[in-house]
């Protein structure tokens, strides 16, 4: 019988324990062949919001390619369609790598009821985590709350070596007509290369030319210091357990960045309605927040007039991605300068991120506001002026976006309305007092704290 791997947030063929166990099964069997299957999940792809939608496409043709373009792509309900293919096939098993996330566990338990159903088993090997989400717990069995303690209960769990090369004579088969992906329009965004042969291009450079220096120059986005892994391991180009195995023990501020994003999965799977939900539900039920249309578009829009702020949001809209310094100042400055919920931002993130993970983003902007696990405390406040002077000194990053203060020289990019003819160019001025708003989140906060 064959047997038929449904790909998911696996979209390579090394180091694929699903791949292995679809290859094994469908050999054992005697049949030897593979379905290769996606399902375009409208619950998924209509959110997915247009520039992952255009990456997916991209990551997806290269798949195809590498598997003799007999890629099965099916649209509609994987309850449905899975269940379909694989009684369509002939087969017993359908292969995956464990979802862990609100939507994937509850769809998958869904598709393995159907599968029951008919007699066809689904079977989980792997996921997209070097430790599955809920495996990393205190000696009490309950999850940790706070990043330090639990990084150092991940590195003593430890994890598996890469898994083996798949062999080079799979026989892949696609026993319905393929659908296609969906028609993408450009969203004129240049983004990078998808796919797993680009994603280990991307690290073998990285890898080589900026992991030692990664500790000063991970702060910097006005240089080229950061892995710009995140879109490869959120679509599972390539897996964080093939990135870990070349790290020495002299990369573990890199190390930790992975880890990180092992935690705030965990901290999902644990609390799946912090999608939504702040942990700290104070910021729900009791903060003032601030219902202002014309704010949130000049922040969306990289128009405040704080210029640290507005080129994060520029370089978010025009290449899908933002350097993780300025993600944490924007973050901060919608939150406590705008006075806004974290909730709009992380929805305003998600829409155009390439690297959009709902874990980490949700998290992350929790993080930042305050109200998450591991909180940042909310009365840290960001000053948008001094953290684009220490991390982009010379304003080359504040240039690279902003057109406007393109005639400013060095650090003054950051201050326009201390030079002479600074808003020549069309540069709006500040749409808020920074100090003032600052005092106005942590009077704020303080009523919270006080019931």
């Amino acid at each position: 019988m064959p047997s038929v791997l449904w790909f998911r947030r696996d979209l390579r063929l090394l180091d694929n324990p699903a791949l292995l166990a679809a290859i094994e099964s469908a050999r054992t069997a005697g049949d030897g062949r593979v379905v290769p299957l996606f399902v375009i999940d409208p619950h998924l792809w209509e959110p997915a919001g247009p520039v992952r939608q255009e990456y997916l496409v991209d990551s997806l043709d290269h798949l195809g390619a590498a598997i003799e373009r007999q890629l099965l792509i099916v649209h509609g309900d994987p309850v449905d369609l899975v269940p379909h293919v694989a009684n369509t096939a002939g087969a017993d098993t359908v292969h995956i790598a464990a979802d862990y996330g609100p939507y994937g566990s509850a769809r998958d338990t869904a598709v393995q009821n159907a599968l029951d159903a008919i007699g066809i088993r689904l079977v989980r090997t792997g996921s997209p985590y070097v430790i599955a989400p809920g495996r990393v717990t205190k000696q009490d069995g309950t999850a940790y709350r706070v990043f330090t303690p639990f990084y150092r209960a991940w590195l003593s769990h430890g994890w598996r070596a890469p898994a083996a090369e798949p062999p080079g004579d799979i026989d892949w088969w696609m026993p319905l007509e393929c659908e296609g992906h969906p028609t993408v329009a450009s969203t004129g965004i240049d983004l990078p290369e998808a796919g797993e042969e680009a994603a280990w291009k991307r690290w073998a450079h990285f890898h080589a030319s900026h992991l030692s220096t990664y500790d000063e120059g991970r702060n910097r986005p006005d240089l080229d210091g950061t892995s710009a892994m995140s879109h490869h391991l959120k679509y599972g180009e390539i897996h964080p357990r093939s990135i870990l195995a070349e790290l020495t023990d002299d990369d573990d501020g890199f190390r930790r960045e992975i880890c990180w994003r092992e935690f705030y999965a965990d901290v999902l799977h644990q609390r799946p309605d912090s999608v939504r939900a702040s942990l700290d539900a104070r910021y729900d039920s009791s903060m003032r927040w601030v219902d202002d249309e014309e704010a949130f578009d000049a922040w969306a829009h990289g128009r405040t007039g704080f210029p640290f702020v507005d080129a994060g949001m520029r370089q978010l809209r025009a290449e899908g991605w933002m350097h993780n310094r300025v993600r944490m100042v924007v973050a901060s400055f919608l939150v406590k300068d705008l006075h806004q919920p974290w909730q709009r931002g992380a929805a305003e993130f998600m829409h155009w991120l390439r690297d959009g993970d709902i874990a980490s983003n949700t998290h992350g902007w929790q993080w930042t506001a305050g109200c998450g696990t591991d909180a940042s405390p909310f009365y840290r406040v960001f000053n948008p002026i001094s953290q684009g002077l220490k991390f982009d000194p010379q304003g080359d990053y504040v240039r690279r976006y902003i057109p406007e203060l393109r005639h400013l020289t060095g650090k003054t990019a950051h201050e326009p309305w201390d030079v002479l003819g600074g808003y020549d160019h069309g540069y709006p001025e500040p749409i808020v007092d920074h100090k003032a708003e600052r005092e106005v989140a942590l009077a704020d906060f303080a009523a919270i704290k006080k019931g």
